[in-house]
């Protein structure tokens, strides 16, 4: 993975990361992708903005960040 903090997460990055914590695509609309998936015993739904290899900004990682419900510790192991 690319060095981590609140730079350098790619679409494609945080895809990734909420695969490997049983999220799943429901659906697309537009460049938006919606993942839907269940941590700390609540059903949580993601929207992550698509848009090639460019990298996210900080506020909108750190938006992901609290829709996936995700500890931000553990989004920057």
């Amino acid at each position: 993975m690319t060095p981590r903090g609140p730079f350098n997460w790619t679409a494609e990055d945080v895809m990734r990361f909420l695969k490997e914590r049983d999220f799943k695509h429901i659906h697309t609309r537009g460049s938006h992708l919606f993942y839907v998936g269940k941590y700390g015993g609540q059903f949580r739904q993601v929207s992550i903005p698509f848009h090639g290899t460019r990298a996210l900004k900080p506020r909108t990682l750190k938006s992901i960040m609290l829709q996936s419900g995700i500890s931000k510790d553990e989004w920057l192991k």
